[in-house]
């Protein structure tokens, strides 16, 4: 049976934006909710934690047979920390003409014809 502080395993089963879900190796379904995630600020958890990994979690709640708050910054801070500045990379965006494109293909032609205008008007 889980008691609260006990360290135990599991496998990451689901992320959301507030949290990770994850299916402990005796049976139990837990949260580790985004503020358990790191020390650090966590503005995407996708970042500390990926679908299918193995985690090492304390119990910091058992709400139920089945349910327990779990906490992965209390295990290995340092390791959280590390992973998400390790395993970091921006996305590449892929290059596309899209928004103001229209707008440059033509601003070249409307400074010269300002331009000439100015010149015109000081005549």
């Amino acid at each position: 049976m889980i008691q609260v502080g006990d360290v135990v395993y599991g496998e990451i089963t689901g992320i959301r934006p507030y949290g990770a879900f994850v299916a402990l190796d005796d049976g139990y379904k837990g949260l580790i909710h985004i503020s358990e995630i790191s020390k650090d600020y966590v503005k995407d958890v996708r970042l500390f934690v990926h679908m299918h990994e193995r985690v090492a979690v304390k119990v910091l709640e058992v709400e139920d047979k089945n349910h327990v708050k779990l906490s992965l910054k209390a295990v290995s801070p340092h390791k959280a920390r590390y992973h998400a500045h390790r395993h970091h990379q921006e996305p590449a965006l892929p290059k596309a003409i899209i928004g103001f494109s229209s707008l440059n293909d033509h601003l070249k032609e409307w400074i010269d014809a300002a331009y000439e205008k100015q010149q015109e008007d000081k005549l």
